[in-house]
Parts: structure tokens; C-alpha cells; sequence
């Protein structure tokens, strides 16, 4: 097993995308939180590409499903831009949203930014993931609907109006001030049958503030992999793919299900190195043994 720490298996120096353009595909502002890291980090330059409509690909207010795994709706987004922008250089981001992986109970966003690099021909994938502002309410009365914008972060992150209930195809989207949510509430209220207005958190990325700060950590993560290159062919992107479990316990001394190392791998050459986590001995209280 190989003890090189993770910091180590970077290069020193310029980055390899040093001076490069990237094209980056998206209608809903997510340069603002990418461009910058990128800019810092790899030092790179992105280039918004418009001309195509993303929401065709699928919308978060469900009016267009999204078709295959938020990977491949990010992978699409991003060859659409490079196609438009006729470059071998492609950038793209993805969202999704499910109940959090530790109890269930919250609301979970996960953020993929994918890069795509048609000269070495490689694709590196940046993830993060964390507590969602996504909230919904179905209320007949206006006090109660202010109470819920409030309690949403309402106007810093927007919101949608729906008539009647969650899936109902008559919608009013983006609103960021009160006298536009009050009238788009009296709107759904006086279509429904039931007089009721369906309130939601708009979770489309220049709508909500939380979900550009996990966009920004996923393309952190991103920067972080592509300026980790392959210590066999110097390719970006030499990552942690796999992880080793049986870290010995501080206790009875029996492997546990906790991390003993990582293993990298080259996602161009397939090179791996299997690197030990610095930690020695694992808490006897996450041990199934003494802590069945």
C-alpha cells in the first residue's frame, strides 16, 4: 500500500487548462458561481454559450420530466455547448433533489459539474451535495401563504404558484417580490376549484441562493480533480474512485467498516495507486463488535 498523502499526487505549477476556454451551456446564471472558481483554481476561462433552451431538457417545477440520470442530462448539456460553441472543450452542471442520505427526514441536494475534454479525450466529474431549500405549501389563505414565503427565505430565494395542487399545468414561475406573489396567489386561489394556491420554493439555480453555493462546492470538488494529474501519464483527474475498508479498531483491534485507504485511478490510463488514510485506529464506538 502506497503512503503518499493526496496533496502529494498533485502537480506543482500552472495548471494544465492554464490560458484555456471552456464552453459552459446553462439559461439560469450558473457562470456566476463557476466561473470564478475556475478562473482561480484551474485558470481557465468559461464561455457562456447560449442559443438553446436547457429547460428542454427537463424542469424542476415538472411541467418537462428530465429523461436519464442527472450524469447523462449533465453530459447532454455540456457536448450541446461544445457543439454550439464548436469547441473540444465542454462544461456543464446538473442538479437533483431526494431525501437526505443520513435519516431521510430533509430535503437533499446533490450538484454534478461535468468536464469533458475531447483533445485527451477524458471526462471528470465534480460532485457536492447538502441541505436543500426546497419547501411547498397548499393553503386557501394569505396569511398563511406569507408565513410559508418567509419561512422559504422568500424574496432571496424565489417561488413558484401553482392552481389547485402540486402538479397542476396553470404556473407562475420566478417571483422575487411581494406584490407579485400576492397577486400570483389570488390568481391560482380564484382558478382552483378548491380556492387553494400550491407555494413552492423555485429551485432553479438563479432562483435559489443555496443551491449556487452546492453548485460552487461541486465545481471546487471539479477543480480539485482536475488539478490532480496522473503520477503514469500526467492526465487531470486522478481521483479517488474506490475506498478500502477495515480500519482497525482502537479497541479490540478488529477491522471495521471504516476507511483504511483510498484508491485513485487515472480515468484515462486506468493507473491506480492505493493510498493510506493518515487515521491509525478507528473509534471504538464505530466498532460492531464493542458497539454492537
Amino acid at each position: 500500500m502506497d503512503n503518499l498523502e493526496p496533496d502529494k499526487l498533485s502537480a506543482s505549477g500552472k495548471s494544465i487548462y492554464s490560458g484555456s476556454s471552456i464552453a459552459l451551456l446553462t439559461q439560469h446564471g450558473k457562470e456566476k458561481v463557476i466561473a470564478p472558481v475556475l478562473a482561480s483554481t484551474v485558470e481557465c476561462q468559461v464561455r457562456l454559450v447560449t442559443g438553446f433552451d436547457t429547460d428542454q431538457l427537463g424542469t424542476f417545477t415538472r411541467d418537462i420530466p428530465r429523461l436519464g440520470t442527472q450524469l447523462e442530462a449533465a453530459r447532454k448539456k455540456a457536448r450541446m455547448g461544445m457543439a454550439l460553441a464548436k469547441s473540444s472543450l465542454g462544461l456543464a452542471s446538473e442538479g437533483s433533489f431526494g431525501p437526505d442520505p443520513y435519516t431521510g427526514m430533509f430535503i437533499w441536494n446533490v450538484e454534478m459539474v461535468v468536464w469533458i475534454d475531447d483533445t485527451l479525450g477524458i471526462e471528470v466529474v465534480g460532485i457536492a451535495s447538502g441541505k436543500a431549500s426546497l419547501f411547498h405549501q397548499l393553503t386557501a389563505n394569505w396569511a398563511e401563504a406569507k408565513k410559508f414565503a418567509y419561512k422559504s427565505g422568500f424574496p432571496m430565494h424565489g417561488l413558484v404558484v401553482r392552481s389547485q395542487h402540486q402538479d397542476d399545468p396553470r404556473i407562475r414561475k420566478g417571483i422575487t417580490d411581494w406584490e407579485t406573489l400576492h397577486e400570483a396567489f389570488q390568481w391560482a386561489s380564484t382558478e382552483a376549484d378548491n380556492s387553494c394556491a400550491f407555494l413552492e420554493t423555485d429551485v432553479r439555480a438563479h432562483m435559489n441562493p443555496t443551491r449556487m453555493e452546492i453548485i460552487a462546492e461541486a465545481t471546487q470538488d471539479l477543480a480539485r480533480k482536475l488539478n490532480t494529474l496522473c503520477p503514469d501519464c500526467n492526465t487531470p483527474g486522478f481521483q479517488i474512485t474506490n475506498r478500502v475498508l477495515g480500519l482497525p479498531c482502537e479497541g479490540c483491534g478488529i477491522p471495521t467498516r471504516e476507511t483504511l485507504a483510498d484508491v485513485y485511478r487515472c480515468v484515462r490510463c486506468s493507473y491506480e495507486v492505493t493510498t493510506a488514510r493518515p487515521e491509525k485506529k478507528a473509534q471504538a464506538g464505530r466498532c460492531d463488535f464493542c458497539n454492537p
